[in-house]
């Protein structure tokens, strides 16, 4: 896990959410998830790439699964987008790169 990659659990994923500064793309994941483990070097890549303007974050399902309820994810990996701690974008599925890319800098 990356420096730049939080872990954010039932108990922190409100207050992370709400209180940062910068749009916050979070993660929703499982260890048992094969897309899952195939994108987390491409948000390891867009973390350092898009340091200083999105915040990326991710959230264990099985170890949390009363934020996953709450936020309607059904599937994984899903990535919710948060702007202004309000969900702006959601993306399901193992995408490429230049996809999550383009779909995140539209809100920044």
């Amino acid at each position: 896990m990356s420096e730049k990659i939080a872990n954010l659990t039932t108990d922190t994923f409100t207050a992370t959410i709400t209180s940062a500064t910068t749009p916050v793309l979070v993660d929703f994941w499982a260890p048992w998830c094969g897309p899952c483990k195939a994108i987390a070097p491409i948000l390891e890549e867009l973390a350092t790439e898009l340091d200083g303007k999105l915040k990326i974050v991710k959230v264990n399902i099985d170890d949390n699964e009363a934020v996953a309820v709450e936020y309607g994810v059904r599937a994984i990996p899903t990535m919710i987008l948060f702007k202004g701690g309000q969900a702006a974008e959601t993306l399901v599925g193992m995408m490429p790169k230049a996809a999550i890319k383009a779909k995140v800098a539209a809100h920044l």
